[in-house]
């Protein structure tokens, strides 16, 4: 594995694009346990939980996790390759997965927890996905790279909700444990992928080689500081709404006047109504990361024609829609439409932030930096997946309330990435004419 081809923009894009590959079919087959955990967390926790407001506490435990472990793994890549970090994150998504299903089984929601902090370490490692594509590319080739690679997310999202639904009430009687065993089975089989990720490992630097910025002359870097900004209002806002719609489809559904389309009537004819509602909280969750991701085919090609500010800008003003139609009414009409166009919205912004972000810092503060980056990311997520089940279910005296005050937390958020970005680019236009 040289690392003297590096000099080579023609070398380094047939490298970068097997890599491509590689990475798009771990996001694909691996990052299927993503949308099958987010889609039954939150309803094993209520099934657990003495208190419906922890219930989606196990998504906040998977958020933390990602959080806690997200400098730690970026240091293992930095000195071992991205190849070791990766396997770790699938040990760590495997033995947390096994382990929720074993607190389920035996009924503790405290082991449930443990598990789900666990699996927080592949939600780590998944993260750096997208800057390991980003590792041998050409400048020309970089969003390109990083796009693909959040593609494969496209497929994750059509047999993740598929695979929770059809695990869920398998191998045993107790709702869910038949997932966690799958998510299990998907970490072990899917990281043999990593056999095949031809990234060299960082050299080892010189006692005269550059130490780069510390960490906080990297967040006092404008373009850096903007970039983190907008991943992590873009991801947490996303994980805010996404955390708590399965309860609000649910809950809304059966407490409201939800109309009920006739596709779904008949196919649930007979049936109790929270299992009708249940599985069309899978319909929607499977809309939502389907267009997370389906939107990655085409986002480098327009970061490249119109600039990453401009993306990142549109994605805020995505999400920001998306929260205006939620408010709209609780209709299941309001719900796909605005889960849609939240998918959009954070494909947008958090895309065009990493983008921002990777071509903001030198390749030796690449380990310093990216750590540091998703555990500011992950850390604005934990507290968004905590405020999610509160705000669902303890801010209001119905369901319908809880949905509203979920929507209505974004605004503030929203307004800052919006104004750090317009910030950004009066400054670059300035720092230009002068």
């Amino acid at each position: 594995m040289s690392q003297n081809k590096g000099h080579d923009p023609m070398i380094d894009d047939t490298r970068a694009k097997r890599n491509v590959m590689v990475l798009v079919a771990a996001q694909a087959f691996l990052g299927a346990q993503m949308p099958m955990i987010f889609l039954v967390g939150g309803l094993a926790g209520q099934s657990l939980a003495s208190n419906i407001c922890f219930a989606t506490l196990p998504i906040s435990m998977i958020v933390l996790g990602s959080m806690l472990s997200a400098t730690p793994v970026s240091a293992i890549m930095q000195r071992f390759g991205r190849r070791a970090g990766f396997f770790l994150g699938a040990a760590g998504g495997a033995a947390g997965a096994l382990i929720a299903a074993y607190g389920l089984y035996v009924s503790s929601f405290p082991i449930f927890l443990a598990g789900s902090f666990l699996t927080g370490i592949y939600m780590s490692a998944q993260g750096f996905y997208r800057f390991a594509a980003a590792d041998t590319a050409s400048e020309e080739y970089r969003a390109k790279a990083i796009s693909y690679v959040m593609a494969g997310g496209l497929v994750s999202a059509i047999i993740g909700p598929q695979l929770a639904s059809a695990t869920s009430l398998s191998l045993t009687a107790i709702p869910f444990v038949g997932t966690y065993i799958a998510v299990a089975v998907l970490n072990i089989v899917g990281s043999t992928l990593f056999f095949f990720i031809d990234i060299p490992k960082p050299p080892v630097p010189s006692a005269d080689a550059p130490r780069g910025r510390s960490r906080m002359e990297l967040l006092r870097t404008p373009r850096i500081a903007v970039a983190v900004i907008c991943a992590m209002v873009s991801y947490a806002l996303m994980n805010l709404v996404m955390t708590s719609t399965p309860l609000a489809v649910v809950g809304c559904g059966i407490a409201g006047d939800t109309t009920v389309p006739p596709f779904f009537a008949d196919m649930f004819a007979g049936e109790e109504t929270s299992t009708m509602f249940k599985v069309i909280a899978g319909f929607v969750v499977t809309a939502h990361v389907l267009a997370m991701f389906a939107p990655s085919f085409f986002t480098g090609h327009l970061i490249n024609k119109f600039g990453v500010e401009r993306i990142v800008g549109l994605g805020i003003a995505i999400l920001g829609v998306a929260g205006v139609v939620a408010l709209q009414g609780v209709e299941l009409s309001n719900f796909f439409i605005a889960l849609v166009l939240l998918g959009i919205g954070w494909n947008f912004g958090f895309i065009g932030a990493t983008t921002m972000l990777a071509g903001a810092h030198a390749p030796h503060e690449r380990g310093r930096m990216q750590g540091l980056n998703d555990l500011l990311v992950f850390g604005g997520v934990t507290v968004a997946s905590l405020a999610s089940g509160g705000l669902m279910n303890c801010s209001g005296g119905s369901p319908v309330d809880g949905w509203a005050a979920v929507n209505y937390a974004m605004i503030p958020f929203l307004l800052l990435a919006g104004g750090s970005l317009i910030w950004l680019m009066l400054h670059d236009k300035r720092m230009s004419a002068t």
